[in-house]
């Protein structure tokens, strides 16, 4: 298969943990954060922004839970991908209050990277592991999450759209690190995603306070920066790179985020 990226900048080894194991793929210098991917996989465009956070300064620590790295986006691809992600054992896409068991896999890896590099970790997830990031940081290490276009649990109901598929305990410990330790969560998405909506980042202004902070770039109809109303992955697929651009801002936000959390002052 001809890919689009061929990832040779990367180093990649396999991680198993809790019963699970996956290729990793590593790049760079400093603090370690892990690179969760968004549906359809480590698509080139994941691997852009993996490359941005490692020239601002940190090892980026990928891993590929689906799909085939470096494989360019389509919506064929994307589509077969979400399917087979919705019946996998390792993904619970509907579960409102409890997180998919992955996030166990994740957890070890968030572990490991700390204790290989003496250093607090961050991480981001996107789109269907995008509020996977908000149970990694029920462990002291974790020091910038990140949920980019949170998209999980999938659903039209009330009850779904602002859950946060994550178990209430492990919700509880997110809060009080935020009393206790002063931890921070990031949140981005677009207005008009129909994936993450508006309920679900009310809910979490709800639950975490000043604790969360909230990116909400305009892409309803109209919209001055003509950012196209199914805009859905901000600091990937729908990124303009261009200075002065609200995705771009986004972006650099997101690593500025990393640096004042996870750099020494």
């Amino acid at each position: 298969m001809k890919l689009a990226d061929k990832l040779d900048d990367f180093t990649v080894n396999e991680f198993t943990h809790a019963g699970y194991t996956y290729p990793v793929y590593r790049k760079g210098q400093g603090p370690g954060v892990v690179v969760i991917h968004e549906v359809p996989g480590v698509t080139p465009e994941v691997a852009r922004f993996a490359r941005k956070v490692v020239d601002a300064g940190f090892t980026v620590f990928m891993p590929s839970l689906f799909g085939t790295p470096g494989k360019k986006f389509s919506p064929a691809y994307a589509a077969q991908q979400m399917s087979l992600s919705c019946v996998r054992r390792e993904f619970a896409v509907l579960s409102a209050n409890k997180a998919s068991p992955v996030t166990e896999f994740l957890r070890g890896l968030c572990r490991a990277v700390h204790e290989e590099l003496d250093a607090p970790v961050g991480a981001i997830g996107m789109c269907l592991t995008g509020n996977f990031a908000l149970t990694l940081a029920v462990d002291p290490w974790m020091m910038a999450p990140v949920l980019s276009q949170p998209s999980l649990p999938i659903g039209t109901t009330k009850v779904l759209r602002e859950a946060l598929h994550v178990s209430p305990a492990d919700l509880e410990t997110v809060k009080r690190r935020i009393d206790e330790e002063g931890l921070s969560v990031l949140g981005l998405r677009f207005t008009g995603d129909p994936l993450c909506q508006r309920p679900r980042f009310k809910r979490l202004e709800q639950e975490l306070g000043e604790g969360f902070e909230s990116i909400e770039i305009d892409s309803r109809r109209g919209n001055r920066d003509r950012i196209s109303m199914t805009a859905h992955s901000v600091v990937t697929m729908d990124l303009v790179d261009k200075a002065g651009h609200p995705t771009r801002q986004a972006l650099d936000r997101v690593l500025g985020f990393f640096r004042e959390n996870l750099h020494p002052a």
